[in-house]
């Protein structure tokens, strides 16, 4: 049966509320969910829906089923001895469903994973404590794997560059770009663990929790004592992974490691070529790559064959050159 015109309704991003049934007026592309109509069931689709930037949005009243809430001044119903509030899942079950969702074409696919992997890294990095560090090690291992065995997915994720620069969307840039160079160049060995690479690379900011947003955000360049700050980072990322008994000793190498440089200029540590793990080498220029291919709070983002080629002719001091060619050649075709 037919909606009729009456049952449609215009309301503002502002008025959704769960149990609405939207009907999004964007192609696929243009938003992260699985379909342009749906019923609202969570919170988390109500903030992504308003993240979009739509002015309006069109309800079906006929398919919703809205959730009576108690009105302002109204007080809750108290909950049941010993009931817990339920808490945000840090892997949603919209990641693994659309990751094992076979009849989605690569590019639907490659823009519905990175922005559900945006949301998980989100949500660890806002509580990353040693329950969601585990939960968030399992949904970024299937990641790893669609990575590892869907080379057409892969293809267009990497063709996907950032419109911000929030730590949470760089560590999902880092983490493709970083598993895709070493999966082209670990595929014929038994000797690296790219599962577990793959966590460290996603995971490389996570010590950014511990340094003030104002620096991270910062929209000019930072003073020395910001600077200094900021370089603090890798070790504190080392030190929570730690804490929390979390990932291999491979894998913390590269949270510490990824701002070292072969030329013996970066930090933590200053350490200069072969010093460095080549998880660490990997990670740094997957992190530079994806820093300037991304809007920042002091500059606008550049094209991918500008970025590269700065990388080229200003900064191959600061990798191993092996391996940035390695890593232009994943541009050149699907790996």
């Amino acid at each position: 049966m037919k909606n009729s015109d009456s049952d449609l309704q215009s309301i503002s991003p502002a008025e959704l509320k769960i149990g609405m049934y939207v009907i999004l007026p964007l192609s696929w592309h243009q938003h992260p969910f699985l379909k342009n109509h749906f019923l609202i069931e969570s919170e988390t689709e109500i903030h992504k829906i308003r993240e979009i930037g739509l002015k309006s949005i069109q309800i079906d009243l006929s398919k919703g089923r809205l959730v009576e809430t108690p009105s302002a001044g109204e007080p809750r119903a108290a909950s049941e001895p010993g009931q817990q509030k339920p808490e945000q899942k840090v892997v949603t079950d919209e990641l693994i469903a659309t990751i094992h969702d076979m009849s989605l074409p690569p590019q639907k696919k490659s823009v519905l994973v990175r922005q559900h992997s945006i949301t998980m890294m989100k949500s660890l990095l806002e509580n990353p404590d040693t329950q969601n560090m585990k939960e968030a090690q399992k949904g970024i291992s299937e990641v790893v794997s669609l990575i590892l065995t869907d080379d057409d997915t892969l293809h267009y994720l990497l063709d996907i560059t950032s419109h911000d620069f929030y730590t949470y969307t760089h560590s999902v840039g880092v983490g493709v770009l970083g598993i895709s160079l070493a999966k082209s160049l670990f595929k014929d060995s038994a000797n690296h663990d790219l599962r577990a690479l793959g966590v460290g690379f996603f995971l490389h900011d996570v010590g950014k929790v511990g340094i003030d947003p104002a620096i991270i955000t910062k929209p000019g360049k930072l003073t020395v004592e910001e600077m200094q700050e900021m370089k603090r980072h890798p070790s504190l990322g080392f030190k929570l992974l730690h804490e929390t008994r979390q990932l291999t000793e491979e894998s913390k190498t590269i949270v510490l490691q990824h701002h070292e440089r072969v030329d013996g200029s970066g930090y933590p540590k200053g350490l200069r070529g072969g010093e460095i793990h080549v998880y660490g080498r990997i990670c740094s220029i997957a992190d530079v790559y994806d820093a300037l291919t991304s809007d920042r709070p002091y500059r606008r983002k550049m094209p991918p064959f500008a970025a590269l080629k700065i990388m080229q002719d200003e900064m191959i001091n600061h990798f191993q050159k092996e391996l940035f060619q390695a890593f232009i050649l994943m541009f050149k075709a699907p790996v």
